[in-house]
């Protein structure tokens, strides 16, 4: 998993070529390079349906300025699945502002062409939508199977140039994540969404999928990763997760989600006690974010602002219970 700080996007060099005929004298206006991220949609028949999104949406302008930009850009088949599946049928009946969001959750601000690009393998990045708080909405990137984005879209063209950015083209359109996408698409996380879903009764996916406004929206959460599981199972000699108590399962996991609250990580401080669903857990920030819990068990902060929709997450480094 990446630490936070500006973490760029992997993707694989796929490189979409525009040219002209030998016959043809090349223009300024035949020339990828002098047309800007709305033109080079334009001129591309499968991003005809972007193209009336974003004029939809009035955001024309805005991707036709100076940016840099880089737009994750789906297809026409990717906006038709996105309107059937949500009953619209075309992109005027979807809510503006809902329009407007979707669209900029495919924007990332600057540049990042395949030859800027590091081998990090999976990380997250900020597009240009907002989450809950007015924070800048995060993205998930996963290149161990192709290239992905919060696990929902593949990239299929990537690094088609523009004037003011590049454009990587996509399967599905990126809807607006929950804390419960970020979840669930970040397999760091994957014995933690076993943990949430292991009893039938359990409501955590329904609760932590609620819309940011409507209570208990929006939620803080802290999210350990696969090895502190693996810790706590030896802690407590436990072979696995089906071994686990129900109750002293529960009362973990409320212990790492804070309600009605979307507490970035600017927001803490030393000593700050922290309220959670299972309990009172105490931050600090000196030397390094921790989370202390009663049993003066330590965990630290390993990834910060992971922002949803509605809500945020941390990434921790070892499971604090009541």
């Amino acid at each position: 998993m990446k630490k936070l700080t500006n973490i760029t996007l992997l993707l694989f060099t796929v490189f979409a070529i525009y040219s002209c005929s030998e016959d043809e004298t090349e223009t300024p206006q035949q020339n990828p390079q002098t047309l800007n991220i709305v033109e080079t949609a334009q001129a591309t028949a499968d991003l005809s349906s972007l193209v009336a999104a974003v004029i939809e949406a009035d955001l024309a302008a805005t991707l036709s300025g100076p940016g840099p930009f880089t737009v994750l850009a789906p297809t026409n088949e990717a906006f038709a699945t996105f309107l059937s599946e949500n009953g619209w049928a075309d992109v005027s009946e979807v809510p503006d502002e809902a329009l407007e969001q979707v669209l900029l959750n495919h924007v990332i601000s600057g540049n990042v062409p395949s030859t800027d690009l590091t081998s990090a393998g999976s990380g997250y990045t900020n597009t240009l939508a907002t989450g809950a708080g007015n924070n800048s909405m995060s993205i998930y990137y996963n290149t161990e199977d192709g290239v992905k984005f919060n696990n929902v879209a593949t990239v299929t063209t990537a690094d088609v140039s523009a004037s003011n950015g590049t454009v990587h083209i996509i399967d599905r359109v990126i809807g607006l994540p929950t804390v419960v996408t970020f979840a669930t698409a970040d397999p760091n996380f994957s014995i933690l969404v076993s943990a949430l879903t292991r009893e039938s009764s359990y409501t955590y996916v329904e609760t932590l999928s609620t819309s940011d406004g409507t209570s208990p929206a929006p939620f803080t959460v802290f999210a350990p990763t696969n090895d502190a599981f693996v810790d706590l199972l030896g802690e407590l000699k436990l072979e696995s997760l089906a071994d686990v108590e129900t109750e002293t399962l529960t009362s973990t996991l409320n212990t790492h989600v804070v309600a009605g609250a979307n507490v970035q990580s600017s927001g803490l401080s030393d000593g700050m006690s922290i309220q959670t669903l299972g309990g009172t857990l105490t931050a600090n920030v000196t030397g390094g974010a921790t989370l202390t819990d009663s049993k003066d068990r330590v965990s630290n902060i390993i990834v910060v602002d992971v922002q949803a929709s509605n809500g945020v997450i941390h990434a921790i480094d070892k499971v604090v219970q009541e």
